[in-house]
């Protein structure tokens, strides 16, 4: 028994022969085709005189009419959101979108109508994603490690695992350091500094010159004033920079617990580590920073982008892992920022939400950006003159 596509194929064969035969042989053309494709006589002369009349060699077209319901002007308004909130993905953007919007036009940042709107307020994460791919772009960049062992005092530090953090309450920080120092190591550079808390995800940054021990303290002890609740404890890997006799009486003076992590498992100290990436290597790149009017920019950025992160960056938090044979299944809570977790945390005395609210309130993530923005044309200003001056000297070098 032929299929319908097969019987459609013969048809277009035969009523070449069909329109070209006399009546008596159309007669007997019409006896075969109703042999083999077991039509209706009346229907397989209907057949014929259909395909005769068909273009075979051109395809069938199809036009399938589509309602968009996220049109192009959702599209505008969910591009800037997402440009504003730092290019994140669909699964964190869509809770903070209510909030985001309320602030906007608070600031009058966003003028969309109630339709557009009410089109972001019901739009699904994966339904972001898609609108968003084609203006998606992904830049790799690997940078270099510079972290050196300090062997001398690692027997009075507790080593901490991975596994050590569940259920761990806010004040808890991981610890890490940044090279700036473009492709090379060699010579004095800055250096990034970057605390996570583990419970909240809120982070403190600063910049040194340098990886000395007392640049290292003093860059604790503003991160420590500035916190809204107390440091409890600091995590860090072995390098030198932490391990060292300042930051063990420093943490014992404070009565601040502090713990490392295995040498050469960088998985143990994953939290900040993905905040290397997220935070500090997003925001100042992989250049090569060396002069003190780079750190004074560079600490500038840094607080803007503190409070950017802290405020307005959601991110989300494994609460499940679950192995199904060769398959791991994670499961993720609600997209949250490091200021809503800590409000939820309940551990701030009221004095502590009145300030921190305060604050909130007086902040506007464009505004935050658009500093971000002019302090990074500053720092590629003086970027540019050390280019300069290096093609000069070179041309010096050569033609004397």
């Amino acid at each position: 028994m032929l299929t319908m596509r097969q019987k459609q194929a013969l048809t277009a064969t035969i009523v070449r022969r069909y329109t070209k035969v006399s009546k008596r042989e159309k007669t007997k053309i019409l006896d075969e085709l109703v042999a083999n494709t077991g039509y209706n006589r009346s229907y397989a002369r209907m057949a014929l005189n259909r395909a005769a009349k068909r273009d075979f060699r051109k395809k069938k077209t199809r036009k399938v009419v589509v309602n968009k319901k996220y049109d192009l002007a959702v599209l505008k308004a969910l591009t800037r959101i997402w440009i504003i909130l730092n290019y994140i993905c669909g699964k964190r953007l869509k809770p903070f979108i209510p909030e985001l919007i309320r602030v906007f036009e608070r600031d009058n940042e966003l003028n969309i109508s109630q339709e557009i709107k009410n089109k972001l307020l019901t739009i699904s994460p994966a339904t972001i994603d898609r609108l968003l791919a084609s203006t998606k772009k992904k830049l790799r960049v690997k940078g270099i490690g510079g972290t050196k062992p300090g062997t001398l005092l690692k027997n009075q530090i507790s080593i901490r695992t991975f596994a050590d953090w569940d259920n761990v309450k806010p004040g808890f920080f991981e610890l890490d350091s940044v090279a700036f120092c473009g492709n090379a190591l060699i010579g004095h550079h800055i250096w990034g500094l970057n605390f996570v808390d583990v419970a909240t995800g809120w982070v403190g940054l600063d910049a040194v010159m340098g990886k000395g021990q007392h640049g290292i303290h003093e860059a604790t002890i503003d991160f420590k004033k500035r916190l809204p609740f107390p440091m409890l404890g600091i995590d860090s890997d072995n390098g030198s920079e932490f391990i060292n006799g300042i930051m063990i009486r420093f943490c014992q003076k404070e009565k601040i617990t502090f713990t490392r992590i295995r040498p050469g498992r960088k998985n143990d100290n994953c939290y900040v580590e993905q905040k290397n990436y997220t935070v500090l290597r997003n925001f100042l790149g992989y250049q090569r920073y060396d002069t003190k009017e780079q750190l004074e920019i560079i600490k500038q950025l840094l607080r803007v982008v503190e409070l950017y992160v802290n405020f307005f960056q959601p991110s989300r938090k494994l609460t499940s892992k679950t192995r199904i044979g060769a398959k791991v299944k994670k499961t993720y809570d609600q997209a949250q920022t490091p200021y809503q977790r800590l409000l939820k945390a309940g551990i701030l005395n009221r004095q502590n939400q009145v300030q921190l609210k305060a604050l909130y309130e007086n902040l506007n993530p464009v505004q935050l950006q658009r500093e971000m923005t002019k302090l990074h044309q500053q720092l590629a200003g003086t970027n540019r003159y050390k280019l300069d001056e290096a093609a000069n000297t070179r041309f010096r070098y050569i033609y004397g």
